[in-house]
């Protein structure tokens, strides 16, 4: 009976001792899972379940895999700055539905699925700065409707397209200083964007054009709404260029046939007119006019 019970209370103390379990590698004080500057090459498994907050600055991570958070519930603050980080599963954040804040900041992430975020919608402050980002998927911050921080700054991006910003309706603070945007038609919407929320974007005119030369470090916010009178959505649409496509071709047959047609009018007519302006030379000799007054017989 006691051999049973001892047994019984093992097996009940064993999630509690798995839940609150803390790495060798980092230290863990109410709540919070210090793994800073450990050297680590993946974030390690046996995380504790009732982190709250779990820092892993400093190290050389650099993949999140696949469910690398799954245990992690009740996690309100990740922090993964100043890794090597190139990539991140679709579901690698699956399992922190309660997280609140997510710092990237630092890596080497070159695209972000569209995908990445839908497991943490309670988000509200995420940290992209110092990356090498390229592009940002309009749908990317879709589904973080109270995101009201986020920082893009230090990234590779050259434009953000309209639909971008209908996704951040709760955003209070953009950071987008030091990228290389190029100012042209495709700045636009981003430039109405600054127009409309100078108060959303600390140091605003740091944010600045990179290309074309004659606007290096041109503050985008002072190009000005005339700068783009002449960037118009095209005047042709789909259905358009289809009917060109199909009666294009059989025009200039038409026009060939014509251009043959009236080529051989213009030759018969100059033929006629050629010939009816011969000059004949009149009868010199006694036999010849004698030849033509003389009737023809049959």
């Amino acid at each position: 009976m006691l051999q049973t019970g001892y047994v019984f209370i093992v097996v009940f103390l064993l999630p509690l001792s798995s839940s609150s379990s803390c790495p060798a590698v980092c230290s863990c004080s109410s709540g919070e899972v210090n793994c800073r500057d450990r050297q680590l090459h993946l974030v390690p498994e046996d995380l504790p379940a009732n982190a709250t907050t779990i820092l892993l600055d400093y190290n050389s991570i650099a993949v999140l895999r696949k469910r690398t958070f799954i245990h992690q519930h009740i996690l309100r603050c990740l922090s993964l700055r100043s890794n090597s980080i190139t990539s991140v599963h679709r579901q690698a954040l699956v399992g922190l539905g309660e997280l609140q804040e997510l710092d990237l900041t630092g890596n080497s992430l070159t695209v972000l699925l569209s995908e990445t975020f839908f497991p943490v919608p309670s988000l509200t402050v995420l940290n992209l700065g110092n990356n090498k980002l390229v592009s940002l998927d309009p749908e990317l911050l879709g589904a973080l409707p109270y995101l009201q921080t986020l920082t893009l700054h230090g990234n590779a991006l050259t434009s953000l397209s309209s639909a971008f910003f209908e996704n951040l309706p709760a955003l209070h603070s953009l950071k987008l200083d030091n990228n290389p945007w190029v100012c042209t038609c495709g700045i636009q919407p981003l430039f109405q964007w600054l127009t409309d929320n100078v108060d959303k974007v600390p140091d605003v005119k740091s944010v600045s054009c990179k290309l074309p030369a004659p606007l290096v470090q041109y503050p985008i916010l002072d190009i000005g709404n005339q700068s783009f009178a002449l960037c118009h959505e095209p005047w042709l649409l789909p259905q358009d260029y289809a009917f060109f496509l199909l009666i294009g071709p059989s025009t200039f047959l038409a026009s060939i046939c014509i251009s043959v047609f009236v080529g051989f009018i213009a030759v018969a007519c100059t033929k006629m007119w050629t010939a009816s302006h011969t000059y004949h030379r009149p009868p010199t000799t006694r036999a010849e006019r004698q030849r033509i007054s003389q009737p023809a017989y049959r």
